[in-house]
């Protein structure tokens, strides 16, 4: 029997949820799944962002983007999300948990609440989002693809930081062992379970914690780039690229891995 190589790239068709898709990394790849032809959901905090984006990614690629907004901070919003989209679609092939929160403070003073936002937002709502959307997830594992769940960490979850970043590398530690739970458990169901740990992206989250102040345009990102032995920050082709396989046929033998995504960064540690 010859081997199927014609779409095995393919996700055309495919429905698609991003959290934290309304800018950052969960907006590059939603903007790579809608130009490859699949139907995704996009779900963020601030819903008139969440809104705008939608649009901006529907315009650019002739496809079709919806917002959902929800806080996951929250276990309602993460309930109403998943029941929001279960009035949308009876399926879903791919759910990518990438929506985040960071804190960054001392050690002297770090609080409490630096360590609830966090891991409410960045472990607690991957786990139960998932565990919410596991109907449409099985309805989907039951065609003729599994379904996949990729899940966002960090290289500040592989090695310590140079920011004071307590929570949110611990949290992104807990999301890759989580990934590896969640495969061992799902995959049996067809629903296949990775990781992303992603190094410095152009985002408003990385601008922060390097003094520019959120901004992502206009900025030298090429001095934070050249840290790394690639030189360069990350660009939205490379992470919806590694998105993209790992919800196509070309990844369906990916299962449980944690995948740094960083030029080279942890490599070279």
């Amino acid at each position: 029997m010859n081997p199927g190589f014609q779409d095995l790239f393919s996700i055309r068709g495919k429905v698609a949820l991003v959290t934290g898709g309304s800018r950052g990394i969960g907006e590059m790849i939603a903007s790579g799944f809608a130009a490859q032809g699949a139907k995704v959901y996009i779900s963020s905090r601030k819903a008139e962002a969440c809104d705008a984006t939608a649009r901006r990614i529907a315009d650019a690629y002739g496809a079709t983007c919806v917002s959902l907004p929800a806080d996951l901070s929250k276990l309602e919003g993460v309930q109403s999300l998943a029941r929001r989209l279960a009035e949308h679609e009876p399926k879903l092939d791919i759910l990518v948990n990438n929506a985040g929160a960071a804190w960054g403070e001392a050690i002297d003073t770090f609080p409490e609440a630096g360590w609830d936002k966090v891991m409410d937002t960045n472990v607690k709502a991957v786990f139960f989002l998932t565990q919410a959307l596991l109907p449409q997830l099985r309805t989907a594992a039951a065609g003729a693809s599994p379904a996949r769940v990729i899940n966002i960490g960090s290289i500040d979850g592989i090695r310590a930081a140079t920011f004071e970043t307590y929570s949110y590398g611990a949290s992104k530690a807990a999301v890759h062992h989580l990934t590896r739970f969640l495969a061992a458990r799902l995959t049996k169901e067809r629903i296949l379970c990775n990781a992303i740990a992603p190094g410095p992206f152009p985002t408003w989250m990385l601008s922060t914690g390097v003094g520019f102040g959120g901004k992502t345009e206009g900025v030298d990102w090429d001095a934070v780039g050249g840290r790394s032995p690639s030189g360069r920050v990350g660009t939205p082709e490379d992470v919806a690229g590694l998105a993209i396989f790992l919800s196509s046929r070309a990844g369906e033998y990916v299962v449980g891995q944690v995948i740094a995504l960083d030029g080279g960064i942890v490599a070279s540690a």
